[in-house]
């Protein structure tokens, strides 16, 4: 999915009063899951910047913590040993020109939460239990405070299961495969989406009342459209 060199078309789709009562009525998350590669950071990214919401990618925690635990030697299948390192870990989420950064004991890892060796842990640290039960925590901390675009996998379904605002993106196994390599990584696609469903907490499901959307031959421009089309329709404006 490429981004557009211009953007001026999403105007066509959000109008000046629409963006002015979602800014009226505080602290409401739209929320998009999906598998990788789907387009949901690209597509969460910019909705967030249209609406003036802050905007959350729920993966680069998961990512953070990943990078900590290997940092700490600890075999991201050691399910106790990975909880245990979370006990005295100081995991800080702060909000930085509406963009998400997290510190892990005051480093800043954002450089390297899409390393190789991040990749291939990320979804075994991610289902431990205690893990998902802290950012799950953070990120509803965030919403008391910020009107939310969070994306993620179980965003809808379990983090913020009362939101109307629910998003599902999806795209074929090929694209998405070819939208990893060009970012540069090599994500096993069929691994990562049968740990990410199969797993026991909170698997990635496309929770009942979401919107779904295959962005297989979808622009971002045009991803972003349906949604604002759908957000309208559903009342958020009200």
């Amino acid at each position: 999915m490429c981004l557009p060199a211009c953007l001026c078309g999403l105007a066509l789709h959000l109008t000046d009063a629409l963006i002015s009562d979602m800014r009226k009525d505080l602290h409401r998350v739209v929320a998009i899951d999906g598998p990788a590669a789907s387009g949901k950071s690209s597509v969460a990214r910019e909705l967030a910047r249209r609406l003036g919401f802050a905007y959350v990618n729920s993966g680069a925690i998961y990512r953070a913590i990943t990078w900590h635990v290997l940092q700490k030697a600890i075999d991201p299948s050691d399910t106790p040993s990975v909880g245990q390192a979370l006990e005295s870990v100081k995991i800080a989420c702060r909000l930085e020109n509406a963009d998400p950064r997290i510190f892990i004991n005051d480093a800043d890892p954002t450089d390297r939460l899409h390393e190789g060796r991040v990749n291939e842990a990320v979804s075994r640290v991610s289902r431990v239990p205690s893990v998902r039960a802290v950012v799950v925590q953070k990120m509803r901390d965030y919403a008391r405070s910020h009107n939310l675009v969070i994306e993620g996998r179980d965003i809808g379904s379990v983090v913020f299961p009362d939101t109307p605002y629910k998003f599902y993106l999806n795209a074929s196994p090929g694209v998405r495969l070819r939208r990893r390599a060009a970012q540069g990584q090599r994500d096993e696609i069929t691994m990562r989406d049968h740990a990410d469903s199969s797993r026991l907490v909170s698997p990635l499901v496309v929770a009942r009342d979401a919107y779904v959307i295959d962005t297989s031959h979808l622009t971002i421009d045009q991803v972003i459209g349906e949604i604002i089309e759908q957000l309208t329709l559903k009342g958020l404006a009200r």
